[in-house]
C-alpha cells in the first residue's frame, strides 16, 4: 500500500488558479492580463489560457484597450457575469426576503414580502419561501440566466447538512429545511443551502457594506432573533458544528425575564424584536402576540424622534444591554467592529450612544484601538444578499458553470 505523497490533481490546480485571476478580477478591474501575472505569480501563458476559459464562460469580458499606462497598450478585464444569477433568501420576524445577484455582485431583483414568520408553522414557512423563491427563479431564467444556487438565511442553529436543530425566535425544533425546500421546489439542478442568517449578514458586510475592507468584523442580526456573524482574520468563525455566534443566548442577568430558549435574562430578552417592541410600545388590550412589526418600529423610531421620554428611556436601556452583550463577545474574539443589523440598525441613533458608553465600561483597555461599534448600511436585507453571494461560492472557487449559459 503506498502511503506518500500523492499526485495532485491538475484539475483542482487548474480550479485554484481560476479562483486567483477571478478575486483578482474582482478586486482591481479593470486590470489586464499582465496585471494578473504580475500580482498573482502566475506564469503570463497561465493567465491567458485561464482568461481565455473565463471569457468563453462569459464570467470575464474585456472592455477595451487603455494607453494610460507604461508600456504597450493593453486589454483590460473586468467580471462580467451576466448568464448567470444566484439567489439568496431570508426569514425574517414579519417577513421573507429574497435578493438576486450576478458574479459581478450586480443586484438583479430585491423583494420583500409580508409573512407571519412567528405564528407560521415550519411547514408554511418552507411553502411560503418555496413560493416565493419559484417567482423569482423564474424573472431570472425568464431573462435566459443560468441560476447557480440558493441559500437561506435562518435565525437560529443550522447544522452541515442545512437542517435547523433550534430556531427559538421562531419555535422550530429539528426542521430539515433545505432538504424540505428541495422538495418544495423539485429537486432543482442547482445546490440549495441553508445557514443561520449572521453568518450570511456578514458575508453581505465583506464584500457589499460599508466595512468591507475590515478583516475581524461581526454583524448582530436585528431580526426574529439576535445572532452574530463573526469574521477572523478574513474568514468566517463557525466552529465545531457550525453553531458558532449565538450570542442572543449570552446571560446577562439570571434573574432576568424570561426567553423563548426558557432560560432568563438573555441578551434577546432585552434586545430582541418581540422583546422591545413589547416593552416600549405596551398594549393591555391586545391579546395576541404582535406579529408586524415595521409599524411597531416605526412607531418606535416616530416617539423617539419627538422625544417621548419612555421610550428614549427604554431604548437607552436596551442600548446598555447591547453594550453588555458586545463587551463578552469583544472580550472573546477582540473584532476590530461591530455593526448592529436589521431593527437595531433603524434604532441606532438612541441605541448606539448608551451601548458605547457600555461597551467601553466593560471593556479592557478601550483606549487603545478598542472594539468600534456602528449601524450597517446593508437594512434589512444583508442576510439574503449574504445568501446570494454565499451562492456563488462554487464559481468563486474557480469551478465552472455546468454549460457557457449561450
Amino acid at each position: 500500500m503506498h502511503n506518500g505523497p500523492q499526485p495532485t490533481d491538475l484539475g483542482d490546480v487548474r480550479a485554484t488558479n481560476r479562483a486567483v485571476v477571478l478575486r483578482h478580477v474582482r478586486d482591481h478591474a479593470p486590470c489586464s492580463r499582465a496585471d494578473i501575472a504580475t500580482h498573482t505569480g502566475l506564469n503570463k501563458a497561465t493567465v491567458s489560457s485561464l482568461v481565455a476559459e473565463l471569457i468563453g464562460y462569459r464570467l470575464l469580458r474585456e472592455t477595451g484597450v487603455t494607453e494610460n499606462r507604461v508600456g504597450r497598450p493593453a486589454t483590460m478585464l473586468v467580471l462580467d457575469g451576466e448568464p448567470y444569477a444566484a439567489l439568496g433568501m431570508q426569514v425574517s420576524a414579519d417577513e421573507l426576503v429574497v435578493v438576486a445577484i450576478d458574479p459581478g455582485g450586480n443586484r438583479l431583483l430585491t423583494w420583500q414580502r409580508a409573512f407571519t414568520t412567528l405564528t407560521a408553522t415550519a411547514g408554511e414557512t418552507v411553502t411560503a419561501l418555496a413560493a416565493l423563491a419559484r417567482r423569482a427563479l423564474s424573472r431570472v431564467t425568464g431573462q435566459g440566466r443560468q441560476v447557480l444556487g440558493l441559500t437561506v438565511g435562518i435565525p437560529g442553529l443550522v447544522d452541515t447538512t442545512g437542517a435547523v436543530p433550534l430556531a427559538a425566535a421562531l419555535g422550530w425544533h429539528d426542521v430539515p429545511l433545505a432538504v424540505d425546500l428541495r422538495k418544495a421546489l423539485r429537486e432543482p439542478a442547482f445546490p440549495v443551502t441553508v445557514d443561520n442568517e449572521a453568518n450570511l449578514a456578514v458575508l453581505a458586510e465583506q464584500r457589499h457594506g460599508g466595512h468591507a475592507d475590515t478583516a475581524d468584523l461581526v454583524h448582530l442580526t436585528g431580526t426574529a432573533g439576535i445572532d452574530a456573524g463573526i469574521v477572523v482574520a478574513g474568514r468566517l468563525l463557525r466552529g465545531a458544528r457550525g453553531f458558532t455566534g449565538a450570542v442572543g443566548h449570552l446571560p446577562l442577568d439570571p434573574t432576568g425575564p424570561p426567553c423563548r430558549c426558557g432560560r432568563r435574562g438573555c441578551l434577546e430578552a432585552y434586545a430582541g424584536l418581540p422583546a422591545l417592541v413589547d416593552r416600549l410600545l405596551p398594549d393591555p388590550a391586545q391579546d395576541d402576540p404582535v406579529t408586524d412589526f415595521t409599524p411597531e418600529i416605526d412607531r418606535i423610531r416616530a416617539l423617539a424622534r419627538a422625544g417621548e421620554p419612555t421610550v428614549l428611556t427604554g431604548l437607552a436601556e436596551t442600548g446598555r444591554h447591547l453594550g453588555h452583550g458586545v463587551a463578552l463577545l469583544a472580550g472573546v474574539v477582540n473584532p476590530a467592529t461591530v455593526l448592529l443589523g436589521g431593527h437595531l440598525a433603524t434604532l441606532a441613533p438612541w441605541l448606539l450612544p448608551a451601548a458605547r458608553a457600555e461597551l467601553a465600561e466593560r471593556t479592557v483597555a478601550p483606549d487603545t484601538g478598542g472594539c468600534h461599534l456602528d449601524a450597517s448600511t446593508l437594512g434589512g436585507i444583508a442576510a439574503a444578499l449574504g445568501g446570494a453571494t454565499a451562492a456563488l461560492s462554487t464559481i468563486e472557487a474557480g469551478r465552472l458553470p455546468a454549460s457557457t449559459g449561450g
